[in-house]
């Protein structure tokens, strides 16, 4: 098997054996690549690129608000900072706006920290 199959083999594997917690910190992740790949499109001026990777951005923090569930109390709260980073992500993407992009990055770390941190102690993940 040449080495790009495996490595997709790998990686779809990965997925369909995570658990829900591994499975959300994957797109906590998969959020941060992409808002920083959107920052390097903009500072090389590939605004297509950029387009692209805000807009995949924005889909995780759609998925993330579709599923969160309101029986928990703390629902409001990330719903709130879903809906704050997605207005943000469109702002920065209708100006293409770099530092917009890393404040959405710096709340998108923290509350993949914080994740990690419940799944640590909830022994769901050891990094």
């Amino acid at each position: 098997m040449p080495l790009p199959n495996a490595y997709a083999a790998y990686n779809k594997n990965k997925v369909l054996t995570a658990s829900p917690a591994e499975l959300t910190l994957m797109l906590y992740e998969g959020a941060i690549k992409f808002c920083n790949i959107a920052i390097v499109a903009i500072e090389n001026k590939d605004i297509e690129k950029a387009h692209v990777n805000i807009i995949k951005t924005e889909k995780i923090i759609e998925e993330f608000l579709r599923t969160l569930d309101e029986k928990y109390p703390v629902y409001k709260d990330f719903e709130n900072v879903y809906n704050y980073l997605m207005g943000r992500l469109q702002e920065a993407n209708i100006r293409k706006d770099k530092e917009i992009l890393e404040e959405v990055l710096t709340h998108l770390r923290s509350v993949r920290d914080a994740w990690k941190e419940v799944m640590r102690q909830n022994r769901i993940y050891v990094s």
